[in-house]
């Protein structure tokens, strides 16, 4: 992941709305859900939720297929893993830092 992929999905995941939305598609996993089961399990008005749904596909965090009459939104687990990677790639200066560890230690 470059530079501005990365800051287009940190701005699209600086929101309250969008954040809860794409947490909520991690949990859901790779079924995903329809846009009305979005809404009402994160209570987001309908015409917002567009809004937001909009923007994290923008930023490529999401995607979107149709089944039927539904859309269905899933996240994009590689995006989310590429802005881990890029956020986290030269932590501890290049030293092997464990997943306990508060802070790296060289």
């Amino acid at each position: 992941m470059d530079t501005k992929n990365a800051l287009a999905a940190l701005s699209s995941l600086a929101q309250e709305h969008r954040l809860a939305v794409f947490r909520l598609l991690v949990q859901t996993g790779p079924e995903g859900l329809a846009a009305s089961k979005i809404g009402e399990q994160l209570q987001i008005a309908p015409s917002s939720l567009s809004f937001h749904l909009k923007e994290l596909s923008h930023a490529g965090l999401i995607s979107s297929r149709q089944q039927g009459r539904f859309l269905i939104y899933t996240a994009d687990v590689g995006a989310m893993n590429a802005l881990i990677g890029f956020l986290t790639e030269n932590c501890c200066g290049g030293q092997p830092c464990g997943p306990t560890s508060k802070v790296c230690t060289p």
